[in-house]
C-alpha cells in the first residue's frame, strides 16, 4: 500500500512545489528538495529509500536521452574544446581534490577517491533546470557538461570501488583501457541503436508504435554499453544527439507532436520525483552516521563542498587563461567571454540525485567480508553537498546572474524568425510547381497564395518590431476571433454530448481537431 500511496504524495508534492515556486521566485528544486526532507519526518515514510540502481538504470537514461534531443548540437561543436575539457579533466580533478581532502580527514585512500568520484559530476537534471534563463551559449556548455562528465566520474567511481573491495587493481594501461572501453564503446553503442532506431522509424506509420521505438531507445542504448562495460551514459548521449539530427527528416509529424507531449511530461515528473527522493534520503544519510560524529561529518562537508566549490572556480578561470596563451585564432577570440559570465558557469555546478544514487550503491562489504570503510561517510557527505550546491547556491543564481550582466540573448527569436521567413518563401516559390504536379484547381492554388503571403507580411512586420503594421495588426484580430470562434465551437460540440445527439467518441474526435487548432494559433501569437 505504501507505494500507492507514494506515488501520490510524490505526484502533490511536485504539483505544489512547483505552483509555490512560481508564486514566491524560489527555484522548484530547492522547495522539493526541502519537502522530501520534512517528509523523512513521517515514521512510515522513513522506509522509503532512494534505490541506487532505479536511477542510475531507469531514471537517469530517460533524463539524459531528453536532455540529449534537446541540446543544441551546433553548439556542441562550436564549444567542444571546453565541454570535453570540463567533462573529462574537470572531473578527475575534482575527484582528486575531494580525494586528497577526505583522506586528510582520515577516510583510506580508495574509499575517499569513492567520495570523489561521487560528487565530481555536476547534476543534468539539476543544472536543466535551474541555469534554464542563462543565455543559450551558457546553458550548452553546462548541459553539455552535465550529460557527459557521468561517464567520467562513473568510470573512476567503479575502479575506486573495486580496488576498495579487491576486485580491481591500479595501473596506468589497465586504467587508460577502461577509459577508452568506457568512451569508445559507449559512442559506438549509442551510433548503433540510433541507426537502428532510424531504420525502424523508416518502416512505421503508426504513432504509438513510433513512440515505442522512441521509448526503447536510451535503454537499449543504455543495456549495449553496459553489456561490454563501455559508459552507458555516454551511449544514452550519443543515441540522443544522432535521433536530434536525423529525426526531423525520419520521423511523422503524428509521432513526433506524441513524443515531445510524452517526453516533456515524463522529464518534468522524474525530475520532480527525484528531487523529493533525494530530500527524503538526507534524514536516512544523518540517521546512518555512525563511524564518526555530526560535528565532524558537517566539518566534512563543508570542506569537501568547498573543494568542490573552489576547484570548479579555479578550473575555470586556469584553462581559460592557458587556452588564450597557445590559442590565439581569431575565432577562439570570438568565443571569448568574461570573467563574470565565468563565475556564473561556476556557481552553476549542482549536485543532484546521481551523486547520492552512486554514493547509496556502494557496497556494504568487501571482498573478504569486512563492511566497506567510511561507506556512512561516504553518504552523509555526498548528501551534504547535494544540498550545499542546490539549496545555497541555487537560489544564489539569479542574483550572480543580474550581477554579470549578461548580454540578452536574441539569438534564438532570431534564428526562428529567419527559419519560418525562408520556409515560407522556399514554399510560395515551390506553389506553382506542387500545384501543376498534384493538378490543383486555380482557385486553390490562389487561395494558398494569398494565405502564404498574409504570412510572409506578418513575419515581415514581426522582424521589423512594427507593432502598428497593418499586417501585424490584422494577423493579431484574425488570431483573436479565430480562438473565439473555436471556444464556441467547443462549446456547441459538448453541448451536442450533454444532449446525446452524439457521442463520446465523436466529441473526442472533433476536439482533437479543435485542440490542435488552438494550440497552432496560441504558439504563432505568442512568437510574433
Amino acid at each position: 500500500m505504501l507505494g500507492l500511496e507514494l506515488v501520490v504524495i510524490l505526484g502533490v508534492v511536485v504539483l505544489v512545489c512547483n505552483i509555490a515556486a512560481r508564486r514566491v521566485r524560489v527555484a522548484a528544486p530547492v522547495l522539493l528538495l526541502a519537502s522530501g526532507a520534512l517528509l523523512g519526518f513521517i515514521p512510515t515514510l522513513r522506509e522509503v529509500h532512494l534505490p541506487p540502481e532505479t536511477v542510475l538504470l531507469l531514471f537517469l537514461p530517460a533524463l539524459l536521452y531528453w536532455e540529449s534531443l534537446t541540446t543544441s548540437l551546433r553548439e556542441i561543436r562550436n564549444n567542444l574544446r571546453g565541454i570535453v575539457l570540463m567533462s573529462t579533466a574537470l572531473v578527475i580533478a575534482t575527484a582528486g581534490g575531494v580525494a586528497l581532502a577526505a583522506h586528510a580527514l582520515g577516510l583510506p585512500w580508495a574509499p575517499a577517491w569513492v567520495l570523489g568520484a561521487a560528487v565530481a559530476p555536476t547534476d543534468a537534471t539539476a543544472v536543466g533546470v535551474l541555469a534554464r534563463a542563462l543565455p543559450r551559449r551558457n546553458v550548452t556548455l553546462l548541459r553539455a557538461e552535465s550529460l557527459i562528465n557521468d561517464g567520467t566520474a562513473l568510470v573512476i567511481y567503479g575502479l575506486a570501488v573495486g580496488i576498495t573491495v579487491g576486485e580491481e587493481h591500479f595501473d596506468v594501461p589497465h586504467i587508460s583501457w577502461l577509459f577508452l572501453l568506457a568512451y569508445g564503446a559507449g559512442a559506438l553503442a549509442g551510433a548503433v541503436t540510433a541507426w537502428v532506431g532510424m531504420q525502424i522509424h523508416r518502416r512505421l506509420e503508426d504513432p504509438l508504435l513510433a513512440n515505442v521505438v522512441s521509448i526503447l531507445t536510451p535503454f537499449t542504448a543504455f543495456l549495449l554499453a553496459e553489456t561490454v562495460h563501455a559508459s552507458g551514459v555516454l551511449a544514452v548521449v550519443v543515441a540522443g544527439l544522432f535521433m536530434s539530427q536525423i529525426g526531423p527528416r525520419v520521423i511523422r509529424a503524428g509521432a513526433r507532436r506524441q513524443g515531445q507531449a510524452f517526453w516533456s511530461l515524463t522529464a518534468f515528473l522524474l525530475n520532480g520525483a527525484l528531487f523529493v527522493l533525494v530530500g527524503l534520503e538526507l534524514q536516512s544519510a544523518v540517521r546512518g552516521l555512525n563511524s564518526v560524529g555530526l560535528a565532524t561529518g558537517l566539518l566534512a562537508v563543508a570542506a569537501v563542498s568547498a573543494v568542490v566549490v573552489g576547484i570548479r572556480f579555479l578550473f575555470l578561470f586556469l584553462t581559460t587563461y592557458a587556452i588564450r596563451l597557445i590559442d590565439r585564432r581569431p575565432q577562439q577570440r570570438l568565443r571569448r567571454v568574461s570573467n563574470r559570465a565565468r563565475v556564473v558557469s561556476g556557481v552553476a555546478g549542482f549536485r543532484g540525485a546521481v551523486s547520492l544514487a552512486a554514493a547509496l550503491a556502494v557496497p556494504e562489504t568487501l571482498a573478504s567480508g569486512a563492511p566497506f570503510p567510511g561507506r556512512d561517510m561516504i553518504i552523509f557527505v555526498t548528501s551534504g553537498v547535494i544540498v550545499v550546491t542546490l539549496v545555497i547556491q541555487g537560489p544564489l543564481l539569479p542574483a550572480v546572474v543580474r550581477w554579470a550582466r549578461l548580454p540578452h540573448d536574441r539569438s534564438v527569436d532570431e534564428e526562428r524568425q529567419l527559419a519560418e521567413t525562408t520556409a515560407t518563401e522556399e514554399a510560395l516559390a515551390a506553389l506553382p510547381g506542387l500545384a501543376d504536379a498534384l493538378g490543383a484547381d486555380q482557385e486553390v492554388t490562389d487561395r494558398l497564395r494569398r494565405e502564404y503571403e498574409e504570412r510572409l507580411r506578418v513575419l515581415h512586420a514581426s522582424n521589423d518590431q512594427a507593432g502598428d503594421e497593418p499586417a501585424l495588426r490584422h494577423h493579431q484580430h484574425y488570431t483573436a476571433l479565430r480562438l473565439a470562434l473555436l471556444a464556441r465551437k467547443r462549446a456547441a460540440v459538448v453541448r451536442l454530448r450533454d444532449e446525446s445527439r452524439i457521442d463520446d467518441t465523436v466529441l473526442r474526435q472533433v476536439q482533437t481537431r479543435l485542440d490542435i487548432e488552438e494550440v497552432r494559433l496560441s504558439r504563432h501569437d505568442s512568437n510574433e
